[in-house]
């Protein structure tokens, strides 16, 4: 049942309405959310600049539950990458500002995997956003055509059914 809802929250992300662009740019902030550790600042952040501009929220959904697998099998490449940077002598003073400063402190930046996948994200962002796009567009053009094209596909959408969720979808 999970794996259901899970391909039933894919197609929603992938068909909804927003462009191809939203949707990618959606994902890519999802990724955020996957990759690193939930409970930190960084995240209450990611959420609320999802929720404030126009990228797809669903694609947001979709992004975190993603890349959260990938965000525990990556968790040693973070942790290598968050302890290079909290041991380096010419970072030191902005780890102790960061630490010692109140609100900031509650990013949890002095965790190596923390600092590590936040690091890791930054850098896969963009192209992260516009790889997303990319596959968004290519799937809306050419799988989803195939799907309305299917006799079942084309039964469902006839189905009254179908017409209560249209209703109450806008």
């Amino acid at each position: 049942m999970l794996i259901l809802k899970f391909l039933q929250s894919l197609v929603g992300a992938l068909n909804s309405d927003g462009t191809p662009f939203q949707v990618g740019v959606g994902m890519a902030l999802g990724l955020c959310l996957g990759l690193t550790p939930l409970m930190s600042l960084h995240n209450v952040l990611i959420v609320a600049i999802a929720m404030l501009t126009t990228v797809s929220f669903p694609g947001v959904m979709l992004g975190w539950a993603a890349a959260v697998p990938l965000g525990f099998a990556l968790d040693p490449l973070f942790d290598r990458i968050g302890m290079a940077l909290l041991t380096n002598d010419a970072l030191a003073p902005f780890f102790t500002w960061l630490v010692n400063t109140p609100v900031v402190s509650l990013s949890r930046l002095n965790n190596s995997i923390v600092l590590g996948s936040l690091v890791a994200w930054l850098v896969a962002f963009v192209p992260a956003a516009f790889l997303f796009r990319y596959l968004v567009a290519r799937y809306r053009v050419h799988v989803f055509a195939r799907l309305e094209k299917l006799r079942l596909f084309q039964a469902i959408k006839a189905s009254k059914l179908y017409g209560v969720y249209e209703m109450f979808r806008t």
